[in-house]
């Protein structure tokens, strides 16, 4: 099975990129796609210069973006949104969006995707320009909470599962919640889900992960792609059944039916975003090594 572990190495140059997308002061790295052996997913990291733009252009494909530093500004189809870290957003199939940075920072951000694999001889294109923005409002920050809002949200992280779990308000007056912004805990881990169905997307989820000192997820496989950015601690990996030890900066993928599990065995909570492609079925989205294995024998 396919796997690969690495370290996000951020003094990349400049890459060549699509001319559709007419950029200035770009520079993109990937992490996660062919050569790694990904079939669904394509993980980069991409940094902007200030006063850097990258011109408005839509995909054959689906992509999610998590910003990491900085200020960017993205045009998301008919508006100018200024990001910042732990905002994350989705750009559906055909959507027209693009860049600028304006602030005095270098920005940053995390991108999946989910570009169609094609032989390489075949060089079908799938990014395209688009027309500019007519409306010449200033950006503004994404009303978060507003049912009109689309595509966009913020998330900072979780706190430490007792206090994410904890209820110290009253029960009436207590700010609405549901599935669609739940934490789901299990096991010393808790899932916030960024970008999925109910988000809006159709062909990936990102998410946030954190585990609490002695959380683990036993060895498991799926039957579609993962990938996984670590952004704080260290903690015990095991793919394919080779160990690994993965902290912050790090980025680990793990194809259809790669073995894995997460074992955090020190003092300090663990952090990382995740993302999946395609997206997981309905049932039968893990299989567990050990409770399988015990049928070999019989």
């Amino acid at each position: 099975m396919v796997h690969h572990v690495a370290r996000v190495d951020w003094s990349f140059g400049p890459a060549s990129s699509d001319p559709a997308e007419r950029a200035t002061g770009l520079a993109r790295h990937t992490l996660v796609g062919r050569d790694t052996g990904a079939t669904h997913s394509e993980l980069s990291v991409s940094r902007l210069e200030p006063g850097g733009r990258v011109g408005r252009h839509m995909h054959s494909f689906e992509a999610a973006v998590y910003v990491l530093a900085g200020g960017p500004v993205l045009e998301l189809g008919e508006r100018r949104l200024r990001l910042e870290a732990g905002d994350f957003a989705l750009a559906p199939i055909g959507l027209a969006h693009g860049w600028s940075n304006p602030a005095d920072d270098e920005a940053r951000w995390l991108t999946i995707s989910t570009p169609m694999r094609t032989a390489p001889e075949e060089r079908r294109a799938d990014t395209f320009p688009a027309e500019a923005l007519e409306s010449d409002a200033a950006p503004a920050r994404p009303a978060f909470g507003h049912p009109g809002n689309r595509w966009v949200g913020h998330y900072p992280g979780t706190p430490p599962q007792a206090e994410a779990l904890a209820l110290p308000d009253g029960a009436r007056g207590r700010r609405p919640a549901g599935m669609d912004t739940a934490l789901l805990a299990y096991s010393g881990i808790s899932v916030k889900m960024l970008v999925d169905r109910t988000f809006g997307a159709e062909l990936l989820t990102m998410f946030t992960v954190d585990y609490e000192p002695n959380g683990a997820a036993q060895v498991h496989d799926h039957p579609f792609e993962e990938t996984y950015f670590f952004l704080e601690g260290e903690i015990e990996a095991v793919l394919d059944g080779r160990e690994y030890t993965v902290r912050a900066g790090d980025v680990v993928f793990a194809g259809v039916g790669s073995t894995h599990g997460f074992f955090n065995t020190g003092t300090g909570r663990v952090r990382w975003i995740e993302t999946q492609a395609p997206q997981p079925p309905a049932r039968h989205a893990y299989r567990w090594v050990d409770v399988w294995k015990r049928f070999e024998s019989s």
